[in-house]
């Protein structure tokens, strides 16, 4: 004798629906799996203090490429400094020349999983008045020195990377010695290469 299960009409398609958003959400988790399966980009940042190492985000692919690009084109090729604050951050960004601009911003890519902890990489921009889209500058960046990270600028900048060697250099050089605007006394110069 068999026996038949007979799903009321509503049930099979809580039981479809169901299947579906498994399959959506399987789908998703594949692509996901194959974002985070790529190795995250290395860049080295020689100063003239000592080297620091970032990793730069795949789920911020417009932030990521573009520093890459900036880096491979040589715009901070001997570039320094400008902007520091002790137990708050460093910032660079200029060229060698002192352009502070490549003529363009960034559509923001803010993401919660990403925070302003300390050794956060992340772009500057203007203020919110001048700039409701959040959208980044086209090259300038800073990183987070405070020990405590700095939790009021998260969901207001894009954090696009981290240190993963060399706080202890982004210490030394945030102790030093500043003047007018935040500007170091002492120029502190840096290059940039892609490691991987």
């Amino acid at each position: 004798m068999a026996f038949f299960l007979i799903l009321p009409f509503n049930l099979k398609k809580h039981i479809q629906m169901k299947n579906l958003f498994l399959v959506i959400v399987l789908f998703f988790s594949i692509q996901l799996m194959a974002q985070t399966d790529k190795p995250e980009t290395v860049a080295l940042i020689h100063t003239t203090m000592g080297d620091i190492t970032v990793k730069l985000y795949n789920d911020t692919p417009l932030h990521r490429d573009n520093f890459i690009k900036l880096v491979n084109e040589g715009w901070y090729e001997g570039s320094y400094f400008h902007r520091i604050i002790q137990n708050f951050m460093i910032q660079g960004g200029h060229n060698k020349d002192g352009k502070v601009d490549p003529g363009y911003t960034i559509e923001a890519e803010i993401l919660p999983i990403h925070s302003h902890k300390k050794g956060a990489l992340a772009a500057a921009r203007l203020g919110d008045q001048a700039n409701p889209e959040k959208r980044s500058s086209g090259c300038q960046f800073y990183i987070v020195q405070n020990q405590n990270g700095t939790p009021h600028l998260d969901g207001g900048y894009t954090v696009f990377g981290e240190v993963i060697m060399g706080l202890d250099v982004v210490d030394k050089i945030a102790a030093v010695q500043t003047g007018r605007g935040d500007m170091p006394v002492k120029p502190i110069t840096m290059t940039i290469e892609i490691v991987d």
